[in-house]
């Protein structure tokens, strides 16, 4: 016999609605796994369309609803709406919202899902409903504790805030099915230079087929449906496909050109140039799900349209794709380009290739994250609309108060009233709306404006131990009236601090107001790019930070690194290059090497030309990446100027002193013999890193390997470090954690191990790995501990105290750029980072992963994967 839950919980993984190997499966699983799993009503959803397609629009509910009270509970609600209209269940079989977002009443839940699997339409999928069997006798208590255990807990949210719910891979199978090409398959051993031909091969192929795909669009469906479809319907359904035809239609020739008669040497600036006019892809991408529901409208109302379209089908494609299979490929081509170019640059081994088509992939990841950061914001959007049309009186547009932050139930006291009243507040990122609930919807009681306020902790509230007794207050920065408010448990109090601590800083960023400058967060109506890094500013509202002094514009990362305050022109140059020279140089400002003489011939026309000789140091003041002068000031002499742009390089920067002592695999100064002596008692892939006695500077890795100590010299060349002539790094710490998880043997044929176990760690937990059965079956105390699938054991002594498992590493990658977070769940990089990659399946391009025991989602085009 089985218990009703784990019954429930077996009927949602026949309904593909959870994997096989869920952690609602595992042995040790509790009903509450499956409560939390269920709560944010994502799933039910799901459920619904899985027992019956587009019994839910999935466009109607959110995928990702977590720190929001208000979306859990709209998607629960979808649910139970359809389970009456659609699946024709009594509205006494049904549970309320609350029953399973607070956990109230678990059990009801189950019920009404166990009356769901025995509806008509259930039973029509032939999975068996459930109970199937007599359900094991179970406690009532295991449903009294849910409510206490989830409010300790709260919604799911740190795995799966930009994880993909519903994936893109039928889009995906179109895209790749236009693409194919027909040409013959290459032969098994290829040399370098051949594999090039075939990434240049794919660029331009692919390019034309797309090329013919969006022309098929526009000729066989557009042009015919103007006669059916009135100039509103023809823009929602095709939104700017002409735009994108004559886009591509020019891109291809160059491609072409480029290919055929100048050996590629030009296609790192074809993409350069083309970023500025491929970035119309936002507007199509913002647009295409909207484009989507607009084309299956007029399909189900209009018998003749859909007739008319399965005609153009025939013609286009003989049939093969509809126009609503071929309206998803334009997104899928645009976030294509960068990793056309990256396996490009990997199979490039001229250094000056290398360097300018760097320069274009990187063109391409801005273009690509530009896309999905549009996606999202038009998501955000959709998020901000809801709550909008659920609060009762708001005179303004919830948007100019930023992106939410989260909703929920809070105690509140205003500073003139020590009575606490039941509220629900709505966090953003410049204020705070504070509501109280009327059934489903919210009547505005206050807008409380965060630029005027501070968090302040109240630790004694923390002592009484009681539920509602958590809270903070918000103190006014001129002394006026604050606020404060109370939280159901300890737990929640920490999540929401933190909300409102990013929230804060969002809005009064930490480098605002550095070097004069006046940085407050903007909405740029135009497509800007940070006048720092030259990365464009991201999404559609909000993108970035306006200084309203200069009018620079800037990423939050990049606040703090620019010069002072103050524009600079011919007129106003002489007063600045004093200002300049009286400053000490800022360690921020990118460094150049001079790579040729330059004297002022030819001149610049937007200053003083800066004579300078091969072998100067130049730390640049202004620089456009597409400009062919730059200025800068030469830090020996300290003069200011312009100068040519190509006649300098980025100077090989000169590592820091860095102390090792404290890592566990450092052994300072060692010779040979004695770091074998240290090693050869120890298990297998037990290493340590030391100093090579005569050279202090220079460095030695020594690992126990098939029983035997081998000894592998760090080299180091342009101050990077490497002990293989294809993976080069900027520090010492960086190149361990690259082989902690990639085998020696990329440099050492006959050295198939990764550094596994850095010998000052105890000798028994090094020996605990020795010749155990499977790298997945952990040993703990002699006795077999089962590891879920996706997960890898960490001893108790190494893992933080609110976890046994942690998420396994699928790779690892190094932070080209800095990321500042605008969300306590993503994870800020600064350039040169070791990340551990944990997920690649989120939405929208963001990857899951840790840096120095900080966890988070992150852009993926902020990083560079180690090549495998």
């Amino acid at each position: 016999m089985m218990e009703y839950w784990r019954q429930c919980a077996l009927w949602l993984i026949n309904c593909k609605v959870l994997p096989p190997n869920h952690r609602v499966t595992w042995e040790s699983a509790q009903v509450f796994d499956l409560a939390q799993t269920l709560r944010d009503g994502v799933l039910l959803c799901q459920l619904l369309n899985n027992l019956r397609p587009q019994s839910i629009n999935l466009k109607e509910i959110n995928l990702r609803p977590q720190m929001s009270q208000f979306l859990c509970l709209k998607n629960i609600r979808t649910f139970l709406s359809a389970c009456y209209e659609i699946f024709g269940m009594k509205k006494s079989e049904l549970f309320e919202a609350f029953d399973l977002f607070d956990v109230r009443d678990f059990g009801k839940v189950m019920d009404t899902l166990s009356k769901l699997s025995h509806t008509t339409i259930s039973e029509q999928t032939g999975i068996k409903a459930f109970p199937s069997e007599e359900s094991l006798e179970e406690d009532e208590d295991i449903y009294n504790h849910l409510e206490d255990l989830i409010d300790e807990k709260g919604v799911e949210d740190e795995e799966d805030l930009y994880d993909c719910v519903y994936n893109d891979e039928d889009g995906g199978e179109i895209y790749e099915d236009l693409m194919k090409a027909e040409a013959v398959p290459p032969p098994l051993k290829q040399v370098e230079t051949d594999i090039r031909s075939c990434c240049l091969t794919e660029i331009k192929q692919t390019e034309e087929k797309y090329t013919e795909t969006l022309d098929s669009i526009e000729k066989y469906f557009m042009a015919p449906l103007t006669t059916f479809l009135s100039s509103e319907e023809m823009k929602k359904v095709f939104v700017n496909i002409p735009d994108l035809v004559k886009v591509h239609k020019s891109l291809m020739v160059e491609i072409q050109d480029s290919v055929r008669h100048k050996s590629a040497q030009n296609i790192y600036q074809i993409f350069i140039n083309y970023k500025e006019r491929l970035l119309i892809y936002g507007k199509y991408c913002s647009h295409v799900e909207t484009a989507i529901v607009a084309l299956d409208d007029i399909c189900k109302h209009r018998e003749d349209i859909r007739m008319k379209l399965e005609e153009c089908a025939k013609r286009a494609n003989y049939g093969k794709f509809t126009l609503r299979d071929l309206l998803v490929v334009p997104m899928q081509r645009v976030l294509k380009y960068h990793l056309l170019l990256q396996e490009l640059v990997k199979h490039t081994h001229d250094a000056a290739d290398k360097s300018n088509l760097r320069l274009a992939l990187d063109a391409m990841k801005d273009l690509a994250q530009y896309v999905n950061e549009v996606k999202r914001d038009n998501e955000t959007l959709r998020d901000i609309a809801q709550y909008q049309k659920s609060i009762e009186n708001l005179n303004e547009s919830l948007s100019v108060y930023g992106r939410p932050k989260g909703d929920g139930e809070v105690r509140f006291a205003s500073g003139d009233k020590r009575a606490k009243q039941d509220r629900h507040i709505f966090l953003f990122d410049a204020a705070v709306i504070v509501c109280k609930r009327r059934g489903d919807n919210y009547e505005m009681k206050e807008v409380i404006d965060l630029h005027h306020f501070k968090i302040t902790n109240n630790p004694t509230s923390d002592k009484e131990n009681r539920k509602w007794s958590y809270g903070f207050y918000l103190t006014h920065n001129q002394g006026q009236s604050g606020f404060e408010l109370f939280f159901k448990t300890k737990e929640l109090k920490k999540k929401w601090l933190e909300q409102f601590g990013m929230a804060i800083s969002n809005i009064r960023p930490e480098n605002g107001t550095s070097n004069f400058h006046e940085f407050k967060m903007h909405t740029f109506d135009r497509i800007t790019s940070c006048s720092y890094c030259h990365m464009l500013l991201r999404g559609i509202f909000n993108q970035g930070y306006l200084c309203s002094k200069c009018g620079v514009g800037a990423h939050k990362e990049c606040l703090g690194r620019f010069g002072s305050c103050g524009k600079t022109d011919p007129g106003s140059f002489r007063t600045q290059e004093k200002s300049v020279q009286g400053r000490r140089s800022d360690p921020g400002l990118p460094k150049m090497l001079v790579t040729r003489n330059y004297f002022g011939v030819p001149s610049p026309i937007c200053g003083p030309p800066l004579n300078i000789q091969q072998g100067d140091i130049i730390e640049l003041v202004c620089a456009d990446l597409h400009s062919s002068w730059w200025q800068g000031k030469i830090l020996s002499t300290r003069e200011v100027g312009f100068f040519p742009s190509d006649a300098v390089k980025p100077c090989p920067c000169v590592p820091k002193p860095v102390d090792y002592s404290t890592q566990p695999w450092f052994a300072g100064p060692m010779e040979r013999l004695q770091a074998e002596a240290e090693l050869i008692n120890r298990g297998n892939s037990t290493y340590l890193v030391r100093h090579r006695s005569r050279e202090f500077t220079e460095y030695a890795i020594s690992i126990k390997y098939s029983n035997d100590v081998k000894h592998i010299k760090i080299l180091t060349r342009d101050a990077c470090f490497h002990i293989a002539e294809n993976k080069k790094f900027r520090s010492i710490l960086e190149l361990i954690e690259y082989y902690k998880h990639h085998s020696l043997r990329e440099g050492f044929r006959s050295l198939d191990t990764t550094l596994q176990f850095p010998y000052r760690e105890q000798e028994n937990a090094a020996m605990l790995h020795t010749n155990r059965p499977g790298g997945n079956t952990p040993l703990l105390c002699g006795l077999t501990y089962v590891t879920p699938a996706g997960y890898s054991f960490v001893p108790p002594s190494s893992a933080p105290f609110w976890s046994v498992f942690t998420p396994k590493v699928m790779g690892v990658a190094i932070a080209r750029y800095d990321f500042s977070s605008r969300d306590t769940r993503e994870l800020s990089l600064q350039e040169g980072d070791v990340v551990k990659i944990y997920t690649k399946s989120g939405a929208n391009g963001w990857w899951r992963g840790e840096v120095s025991g900080r966890v988070g989602w992150f852009p993926s085009t902020y990083v560079e994967e180690g090549e495998e």
